[in-house]
């Protein structure tokens, strides 16, 4: 029986260690690639040809939602599977978006991520249980409340953020300046973008000029 063939993208080695030996002791999968960020996982899986990879969404330079995005357009056959510790709905939306057919929560147990990859491998897709009543109630609130929320509802560090963005600061630029680690800046953009019904740069841009943001800079 041919082996489901399984490449690793996720920047903590000990993390990907411990998934490769989960994986390779299923009688129907091995793992035939590991990277530590999303441009590595690209120029690797055009070497190796996996069926499927195994994403991390907060990777450095080319983050997970990029790098799913770029991989459909190069490996239409190779299918994702999101593994991440970020449950908020924002995330979710993003990486189904970016071409991810299956999100399982870091925190889920080893027979969820092993049923995902089966599952989405088959052609099918799979989210993870947990997410399932957050995604709904995230849902039902866009539906009676306004796509677009108030600045007072974002956090300081938020609105800080957003602004940052808005005015083209990448991630990494914006953690500089505000004193934070990457993930953190990440998570607070995700968080924000949510909290605006925003999905895109170009829609947050555009919110910060009907804001005034970029005049007050």
């Amino acid at each position: 029986m041919r082996k489901l063939r399984i490449f690793l993208a996720d920047d903590h080695v000990v993390l990907r260690e411990g998934l490769k030996a989960l994986i390779d002791a299923q009688p129907d999968m091995e793992v035939v690639g590991q990277a530590g960020d999303g441009r590595a996982m690209l120029q690797q899986t055009l070497d190796c040809s996996p069926d499927l990879v195994v994403m991390d969404l907060s990777m450095p330079g080319v983050n997970g939602a990029q790098a799913t995005a770029q991989l459909r357009q190069l490996c239409p056959d190779v299918r994702v599977v999101a593994l991440t510790r970020h449950g908020e709905a924002g995330y979710v939306r993003q990486m189904l978006q970016s071409g991810a057919q299956g999100y399982v929560l870091k925190q889920a147990a080893a027979e969820e991520l092993i049923g995902a990859i089966r599952s989405v491998a088959s052609g099918g897709t799979f989210l993870d249980t947990s997410l399932a009543g957050r995604l709904v109630n995230s849902f039902v609130r866009g539906q009676t409340q306004s796509s677009v929320a108030h600045e007072q509802d974002l956090s300081e560090r938020e609105a800080d953020v957003v602004r940052l963005t808005a005015l083209g600061y990448s991630n990494k630029e914006i953690a500089t300046r505000l004193s934070l680690s990457v993930k953190t800046v990440d998570t607070y953009k995700m968080r924000a973008m949510e909290k605006l019904g925003l999905h895109s740069r170009a829609e947050l841009v555009r919110y910060a000029i009907q804001r005034g943001w970029l005049d007050q800079a």
